[in-house]
């Protein structure tokens, strides 16, 4: 019995470095373009033509077409979109997929894709290629195979822990968002001012290498090895608890998923919605950071990833904190509410005050990330780990994959909305996009406040 224990948690050690491994390769991967952004687009007066160069504009010499006309903000943002819309859409069909197929083939091939089309959009500087048309196609194949990441990994998860101190074991394990995020900011800054195009190579060819890591030692669940699955059954210990209701969450394409989430229980729908703004004001910072502090700081592209990089920090620490001051209190939606209250003035003194100073810039950056990212944590991971096990799911676990996925797609629809009101609005000036993060911070708490009412 003892070897039996000890195997046990071998066995959930090593689940939990090798998904983390998968989803830092999934995070690194997708952080590329934020921070070749201020490269496709240069301030070319600051920039040494070469004598040898016959060129007939000086203002956009340096500039990679297409984006080196006037609304290259407008691009980027269609850029974004073209990611991150494929990715909301195609997470709700993720869901049933990672229901009904092996875990570690579906993981295998949406790592494999992902590396090929992250690397199909460098070698569009090796090849020359100038057609928003290419670079968007790339974006939109990319969010497709991104998708399979997230309700696989979460499912994988959830199916080796039991609730038993979750927010604290999926806070430390949901560091990989910003781990991720880290790493593909100093890869690609280390290219970007040489050949951008390595700056999705690299990353392309990482997360490449971790497909086939999981295709030969993924173990999906406790049950492959002979071991004991882990007590899901989740008691109705989150606040805001409305009685005697009913949750009906149906999703229609072509195929209708049905949860009935019975008394005393708060429901997918609050968590989901304040999952979308939390995610609006998290992927505009992810996408648009580095070049807000390449404007507004006048860094260098390299220098303005490097410092990015900061907010990610401060956001390993704010999941964690998240994870276990819900843990110690028993409230996952109180822990959010509080902290996304917190972040709306961080926001708006960050945008006042924190280009003041190198010391005050690290200051900020850190905290907000920690406020911004501490609520996006403990939705995606232990609270939708909490939902996808309740005892009125019958023991179900795999339904976790479903329920991650509608979470998630969810917010995802807030993702894609940031980075597009962003670009459309940063030509009127960054005031106006702080203010739009601040005004979907106090919706994402709205969400949970009227669920106590």
């Amino acid at each position: 019995k003892q070897w039996d224990r000890t195997a046990k948690w071998l066995y959930r050690g090593f689940i939990l470095l090798l998904t983390f491994l998968f989803y830092t390769a999934y995070h690194l991967s997708r952080k590329p373009i934020s921070i070749v952004k201020s490269e496709l687009h240069r301030n070319c007066s600051t920039v040494i033509r070469p004598v040898e160069l016959n060129v007939t504009n000086n203002a956009t010499w340096c500039d990679w077409a297409p984006f080196d006309q006037d609304n290259y903000q407008a691009l980027f943002g269609v850029l974004d979109n073209c990611f991150l819309v494929a990715y909301a859409i195609g997470m709700f069909f993720s869901g049933i997929f990672g229901e009904r197929l092996p875990l570690r083939y579906y993981l295998s091939a949406g790592m494999l894709l992902s590396g090929l089309f992250t690397a199909l959009f460098g070698l569009g500087f090796y090849w020359n290629i100038h057609s928003l048309g290419y670079y968007g196609f790339i974006q939109v194949m990319n969010g497709l195979m991104q998708t399979t990441g997230w309700p696989a990994v979460v499912a994988c998860v959830g199916n080796w822990f039991g609730k038993g101190r979750r927010g604290f074991i999926m806070g430390v394990w949901n560091s990989h968002t910003s781990v991720g995020n880290i790493l593909g900011s100093l890869i690609a800054g280390a290219f970007v001012s040489s050949a951008w195009g390595m700056s999705f190579i690299v990353p392309g060819l990482i997360i490449a290498s971790t497909g086939i890591l999981c295709f030969f030692f993924l173990i999906e669940k406790p049950e492959d090895v002979n071991c004991c699955s882990p007590q899901h059954n989740v008691s109705s210990n989150i606040p805001f608890i409305s009685k005697n209701e009913s949750l009906n969450i149906s999703i229609s394409f072509n195929i209708t998923i049905s949860f009935r989430i019975k008394e005393g229980y708060l429901g997918v729908v609050e968590f989901s919605l304040c999952l979308l703004f939390a995610k609006l004001v998290s992927y505009t910072f992810l996408y648009w950071l580095p070049l807000y502090i390449s404007n507004v700081a006048h860094f260098e592209a390299k220098e303005a990833g490097d410092m990015s990089t900061l907010f990610d920090v401060g956001g390993i620490v704010g999941g964690i904190m998240a994870g276990v001051v819900s843990d110690y209190t028993g409230g996952r939606a109180t822990t959010c509410w509080v902290m996304l209250i917190a972040a709306a003035p961080m926001l708006f003194l960050y945008n006042s005050i924190g280009q003041r100073s190198l010391g005050t810039t690290i200051g900020m950056l850190l905290l907000c990330g920690g406020l911004v990212n501490g609520p996006y944590a403990l939705i995606t991971t232990a609270v939708s780990a909490d939902l996808g096990t309740h005892e009125t799911l019958r023991g179900n676990s795999r339904a976790l994959s479903t329920v991650a996925a509608i979470i998630d797609g969810t917010g995802s629809i807030g993702a894609a909305l940031g980075p597009l009101l962003a670009g459309l609005i940063s030509p009127t000036g960054w005031n106006n996009v702080f203010y739009m993060l601040i005004s979907a911070d106090m919706l994402a708490c709205l969400q949970l406040k009227l669920k106590a009412g």
